[in-house]
């Protein structure tokens, strides 16, 4: 079985250059600066900010990005 080649400019042209994924994406960087402002994170010192509606929390990299999304769990209908 071959392997396909990833596309990274068709997936950017797709998903990331569309004007709501650029307001997403500036709106985390702008919370990351708040709390790297405040001292709460380092760039480099492998934390994410996780949010819950407008709740930011600082946790691990592993521990936020290891999260089971919603749409994998069994029993979930969304494709």
């Amino acid at each position: 079985m071959r392997v396909k080649k990833r596309n990274y400019r068709k997936e950017y042209d797709k998903f990331q250059s569309s004007e709501k994924e650029k307001k997403n994406r500036a709106k985390r960087n702008k919370n990351r600066r708040k709390l790297m402002k405040g001292g709460r994170v380092f760039k480099g010192d492998g934390m994410d900010i996780h949010h819950e509606g407008d709740k930011l929390t600082v946790e691990p990299a592993s521990k936020n990005r290891g999260r089971k999304e919603k749409s994998r769990l069994k029993g979930s209908t969304r494709k």
